[in-house]
């Protein structure tokens, strides 16, 4: 297909897969004329996988290239390839100073034990959720964070991880993992308001579901 097929097919305008094209994100077309591409397939779930980054998972370019290349080292393992997408969608925290950051941390590497939980020593979540337990901590509320660790791991390894195709292209399988972990959030946030409102008025109006 030209480029204006492409573009009409994925709704990214021609100027910005020409900017892909440039930065690297995109790689180029078959050359059948001095001033003319064919794309294929590929295009499309390359494509795709660049708009899921940028308008779901937030990504700045520079986080989308490293998350394209490890797309396309053939030799990482796909569970290498779906961290590094999963490590550039958290917010990079850094270590606070002080004794209420060390217990925080303490606790989130004994949650991570307690759960038998496969997690790298360096992954980004392990300071997130420290910086939120420190947080929690300061304002006086409760640090258990045990159910919320059931839930999660009832969620991601009963439904959330069988929609990610492992078997099929790597940009399919990063693409679902992305839309999941930002999309099914966003969902499960949304009914944990909507269970707050629900009990809420049951507990103070005595109005029943």
């Amino acid at each position: 297909m030209r480029i204006s097929e492409l573009s009409s097919r994925t709704g990214v305008a021609i100027p910005t897969i020409k900017y892909y094209l440039r930065e690297g994100l995109l790689h180029s077309g078959e050359q059948v004329a001095a001033t003319r591409a064919e794309y294929d397939d590929s295009h499309l779930r390359r494509l795709r996988l660049i708009r899921a980054l940028l308008e779901v998972g937030r990504l700045p370019v520079a986080a989308i290239k490293k998350v394209i290349e490890a797309v396309e080292d053939e030799s990482l393992p796909v569970h290498n390839l779906l961290g590094t997408a999963q490590y550039a969608l958290g917010p990079v925290v850094e270590p606070e100073p002080g004794a209420d950051w060390q217990a925080a941390r303490a606790q989130v590497d004994r949650l991570i034990e307690e759960r038998g939980w496969s997690v790298a020593a360096e992954a980004p979540a392990r300071n997130e959720l420290t910086q939120t337990l420190v947080r929690l901590r300061q304002l006086g509320l409760s640090t258990d964070l045990t159910p919320y660790a059931e839930a999660a791991q009832r969620l991601v390894s009963e439904v959330e991880m069988d929609t990610i195709p492992f078997d099929g292209p790597r940009e399919t399988a990063v693409e679902a993992m992305v839309l999941g972990t930002v999309l099914f959030g966003k969902a499960f946030d949304t009914l944990r308001r909507l269970a707050h409102e629900s009990e809420s008025a049951r507990r103070l109006t005595g109005r029943a579901p």
